[in-house]
């Protein structure tokens, strides 16, 4: 008899960067890495597609997103809350 394993699934925090297309955003993730040789600090980014079904998210809104299977080619992540909206002003 097989036994299926649950598998955890990736869950990051990050910051909605634009909303183009239906159903679809895409976030920024940053992040800082020490340099191997000189020990300074370097930033770095990661964008990651990400599916929006109700199309709630917008531009400069804080979101937490988890890994999922492939929607489309560049979109591999879904929304899961939003957790702080943008101040527009």
């Amino acid at each position: 008899m097989e036994t299926k394993t649950q598998t955890t699934k990736k869950t990051r925090r990050a910051v909605v960067t634009s909303k183009r297309g239906d159903k679809s955003i895409t976030v920024q993730i940053d992040y800082r890495v020490r340099h191997p040789q000189y020990g300074k600090y370097i930033r770095r980014r990661t964008k990651l597609g990400v599916h929006d079904p109700q199309n709630l998210a917008g531009v400069g809104d804080i979101v937490d997103v988890a890994e999922c299977r492939p929607i489309s080619k560049t979109i591999n992540w879904r929304l899961v809350n939003i957790v702080k909206k943008a101040v527009i002003e």
